[in-house]
C-alpha cells in the first residue's frame, strides 16, 4: 500500500524500562510523590526517543514508559475494572464491574509530546477492546448495570477505543497498533475452546475499534493478533480473520521460519500491509543475515516486498519490571532489525 516505506523499520512499542524509572513507580506505589514519577516518566521518554532517533527509526514510540503494562493506558484510563491482586499469565488480573466510560485521553497526550521531540512518526500502541473483554469479563464480577456478556463489554470498549485512535490521528501519531494477542489461537488447525468471546464476536469487536473511511495521508492502524503462529494453520479461518478487521497493516510473528508463519502471510490479501516479526525479541543471541533473509526471501515469493516492513516478534517489556531481555540487547536487536531492512531496501525510506 502507499507510504508502507513510510514505517519500514518498526517495534511494537514496549521498550525495556531504565532503573531509575522502576525505583521511582515503586516509590510512588509505597506512597511517594505522584511528581517524581512523573518526572521519570518524562526523563525516560525523552531517553527513549533520542534512542530511536539515532537508530534512524522509521517510527518512534514512548517506550510505554508512563504505563505498568500494555494494557495499562485502557485500563488506568478508563472507569469500571477493578485489579483483583491476581495474577494470569504473568499479568495483573482486572475485572470489569460496570460498563467502562473513558476518564480523557488515554495515549493522546503522551503522543503529542512525542511529535514535540522529533520529526520522525510518532506511534501509539493500544490493547484491542476483544482481547480486554475476552480477559476481563467475568459474570461474578460484574455490579447491577454491568457488562451481561464479554461482547456487550467489548463492545463499550470498543468505543472508546475508536474515539482514541481518531483523535491520536488529530495529534499527528500516523501509525497506530492494537494488540490482540489471542487472536491467532483462534486460526489454528487443532482449537481448544473459544473462552469468553468466540471468534466471530471478537472479529466484530476489534472491527468496530477501527475508525471507517479513507484515512489521512499516511496514516495507518494495524493490528498484531499474536505472539507466535499456530503449529498450523487453518487458512479459511486466517482469511476470515483478516477480511473481518478493516486495519492496514498487520504485524505477523515471522521470528522462527516455520512453515505456518508463511501460510499467515500467503493468506494475508494482496492490499494490506504486512510487518514481519522476524527478529526473536525473546533471545539475546542475535540471528544470522543470511539465515533471516532466507526467510524473506520466501515471503517475498507470497508477498510483494514493497508492502512489507521488519520488526522484532514483540515487545521487550511488556510489563514494566519484567524485561524479555536487558537493555543492551535489546538495543543490538533493534539495530538488527534496522541492518535487516537496509539490506531489503537499501536506503528507500
Amino acid at each position: 500500500m502507499a507510504d508502507t516505506f513510510n514505517y519500514r523499520i518498526d517495534h511494537h512499542g514496549s521498550l525495556v524500562r531504565p532503573a531509575a524509572l522502576l525505583a521511582a513507580r515503586d516509590r510512588a506505589a509505597a506512597g511517594g510523590p505522584d511528581t517524581e514519577l512523573r518526572e521519570a516518566e518524562l526523563a525516560a521518554v525523552k531517553e527513549a526517543v533520542v534512542f530511536q532517533r539515532r537508530l534512524r527509526s522509521t517510527v518512534v514510540t514512548d517506550g510505554d514508559m508512563p504505563r505498568a503494562d500494555f494494557r495499562s493506558a485502557v485500563l488506568d484510563g478508563v472507569s469500571g475494572f477493578r485489579r483483583t491482586g491476581e495474577e494470569t499469565d504473568g499479568l495483573a488480573r482486572w475485572v470489569a464491574e460496570s460498563l467502562p466510560k473513558a476518564d480523557g485521553p488515554l495515549l493522546a497526550d503522551w503522543a503529542a509530546r512525542i511529535g514535540e521531540l522529533t520529526l520522525i512518526a510518532p506511534k501509539a500502541s493500544l490493547p484491542s477492546p476483544a482481547y480486554l473483554a475476552a480477559t476481563c469479563f467475568d459474570p461474578d464480577a460484574a455490579g447491577p448495570g454491568g457488562p451481561a456478556s464479554a461482547r456487550e463489554l467489548g463492545e463499550a470498549l470498543a468505543e472508546i477505543i475508536r474515539a482514541e485512535i481518531q483523535l491520536l490521528i488529530s495529534r499527528g501519531v500516523r501509525l497506530i497498533q492494537l494488540n490482540n494477542p489471542l487472536l491467532l489461537a483462534h486460526t489454528a488447525a487443532d482449537r481448544g475452546g473459544e473462552g469468553a468471546l468466540s471468534f466471530e464476536d471478537a472479529l466484530a469487536v476489534d472491527a468496530l475499534a477501527v475508525p471507517s473511511g479513507e484515512r489521512p495521508e499516511g496514516v495507518r492502524v494495524g493490528l498484531a493478533p499474536g505472539w507466535a503462529a499456530p503449529d498450523a494453520v487453518d487458512t479459511a479461518r486466517a482469511e476470515r480473520l483478516y477480511a473481518a478487521v478493516p486495519v492496514d497493516r498487520w504485524i505477523l510473528p515471522y521470528d522462527k521460519g516455520t512453515g505456518a508463519e508463511l501460510d499467515l502471510l500467503r493468506a494475508l490479501p494482496e492490499d494490506r500491509d504486512a510487518c514481519l516479526g522476524a527478529v526473536d525479541a525473546t533471545s539475546p543471541e542475535i540471528e544470522e543475515i543470511d539465515t533471516v533473509m532466507a526467510r524473506i526471501d520466501a515471503a517475498a515469493e507470497v508477498k510483494d516486498l514493497e508492502d512489507m516492513a521488519l520488526a522484532p516478534s514483540r515487545g521487550f517489556e511488556d510489563v514494566a519490571g519484567r524485561p524479555l531481555l536487558n537493555a543492551e540487547d535489546q538495543n543490538r536487536k533493534l539495530i538488527q532489525v534496522e541492518t535487516l531492512a537496509r539490506y531489503c531496501w537499501g536506503n528507500e525510506f
